[in-house]
């Protein structure tokens, strides 16, 4: 029997709910049939936190993802949140989070499953085989940068202000995940900027180099700017591995290198914090398809980007690579056995709904670990 490991499930709002209860099942099923023990307490965050508590992310959220060995995030954001001020908005419940736990690295793949070739917008032969880890700085630069601000000016118009900042500390930290991710991988990391124009750039890449050197002289580094590796990825993805981003720059490629595969409703994503003196690494993970308000509560979202999330806990966090691919694999066979979901729906496969999705891949672990 393996230990218990304790998790904190925030489901959040719209469509979070519904692929959450997917994951649900797979947490009860690893306990009957993988003999793996997980104590889960949930908690709010987003409209659901703000609807209770006033709050988008309430201090007694932040102590419970303290206390918890991984956070299992949903979703959260929707139309009736849109009027609330800047400051109470559902987004900054997960803003707080990552910068409350010290989340500073976001990893976010974009792998194009087999089964799936033909849902990206790109022809087949680019993206088959397509395997790219983008790693994201989450807790500095622009989205948190001082001042920042909508100001009226003395003449009566208005003036928007947003700050790019990063220490050295920030950008080192994060180079490392990055790094020690292209070392288990193919050994190769690009890392963007835009040091042409930005101060902010110059000393990214600055930094960045002085880490490879130091560091991680096995690690073949180039650098490319922001908006070269934009056109890079639409026109030759597989060229790339592992791409270091800032906040921004990291928030921009990794949706436009989510949309090569076909679909948000298939990518997980992780971020991590440092690793504390007993080995602790806080951590949340979290699909990035966001709460799809437009399907919200009618049982037709995709769970697997929810259930790969979990896949993603499970290897980072409890190193339970085994467990993790279990679920990957059984998510591949049931896509590769034509079942889809709206949001990857093509001609000759069937069709099916949340809840119908989630009962394929319970019978599909059941058959893998007969």
């Amino acid at each position: 029997m393996s230990s218990n490991k304790r998790l904190l499930v925030l489901a959040g709002d719209g469509i979070g709910p519904e692929v959450m209860r997917e994951v649900r099942r797979i947490i009860d099923w690893m306990d009957r049939r993988r003999s793996v023990t997980f104590s889960i307490d949930e908690g709010l965050v987003g409209g659901a936190a703000i609807d209770a508590t006033g709050h988008p992310c309430p201090d007694e959220t932040v102590a419970q993802a303290m206390a918890c060995d991984a956070v299992l995030f949903g979703s959260v954001g929707g139309p009736k949140w849109d009027s609330l001020p800047f400051d109470k908005r559902p987004e900054l419940g997960i803003l707080r989070l990552r910068q409350d736990l010290g989340l500073f690295a976001n990893l976010r793949p974009a792998k194009v499953l087999e089964p799936l070739v033909d849902a990206s917008s790109l022809k087949p032969e680019l993206v088959r085989g397509l395997d790219i880890m983008i790693v994201r700085e989450s807790t500095g630069g622009i989205y948190f940068g001082e001042p920042r601000g909508i100001e009226t000016l003395a003449d009566g118009t208005r003036r928007g202000v947003d700050t790019e900042v990063y220490t050295e500390h920030e950008i080192a930290r994060v180079a490392r995940v990055a790094f020690d991710l292209a070392r288990r991988r193919s050994g190769r990391l690009t890392s963007v900027d835009k040091a042409n124009v930005m101060q902010s750039g110059r000393l990214w890449r600055a930094v960045v180099g002085e880490v490879g050197q130091a560091e991680y002289p096995d690690v073949e580094l180039s650098h490319m700017y922001a908006d070269n590796c934009a056109m890079q990825l639409a026109s030759r993805p597989k060229q790339f591995d592992v791409i270091l981003g800032s906040n921004l720059f990291g928030d921009v490629l990794s949706d436009l290198a989510a949309a090569l595969t076909g679909s948000l409703g298939m990518l997980p994503s992780a971020t991590l914090g440092a690793t504390d003196a007993d080995g602790r690494r806080r951590a949340l993970y979290e699909p990035i398809h966001g709460s799809a308000p437009d399907i919200a509560g009618k049982g037709v979202a995709n769970p697997c980007a929810q259930m790969l999330s979990f896949a993603m806990l499970l290897r980072l966090s409890f190193g339970m690579e085994e467990d993790a691919r279990l679920i990957e694999t059984a998510v591949e066979h049931v896509l590769a056995g034509g079942l889809r979901t709206a949001d990857i729906m093509q001609a000759g496969r069937a069709r099916v709904g949340t809840t119908v999705m989630g009962e394929a891949v319970m019978r599909e672990l059941d058959k893998l670990s007969a």
